[in-house]
């Protein structure tokens, strides 16, 4: 991590990580979006049980990181659940239905 010498600076770097936050977003959408060509169902899509891996998976990262598992896990389930909205869309114009 750069030691930064102004705000400046600061502001600079996170606008750096800001930007690849969303490249990953946009990349973990295209993998949500593929999975909805494997799904049988929208409760499959729905899983509670892999929402809870997930959420588990996201928070013992975190703890090991030294950030707040729980605000990793509240951001985390932001963004499950407009993946899971936007997935079950890509299911519905799969001609599945």
């Amino acid at each position: 991590m750069k030691k930064c010498k102004t705000l400046e600076e600061v502001r600079k770097e996170v606008d750096k990580i800001d930007e690849e936050l969303v490249k990953l977003i946009a990349k973990r959408s295209k993998y949500v979006k593929q999975a909805a060509k494997f799904k049988e169902s929208v409760e499959e899509i729905k899983s509670d049980e892999r929402i809870d891996d997930v959420l588990n998976h996201v928070r013992h990262l975190a703890a090991t990181l030294g950030i707040s598992p729980n605000l990793v896990a509240d951001i985390f389930k932001i963004l499950i659940d407009k993946m899971v909205e936007m997935e079950i869309e890509e299911f519905k114009h799969g001609g599945v239905y």
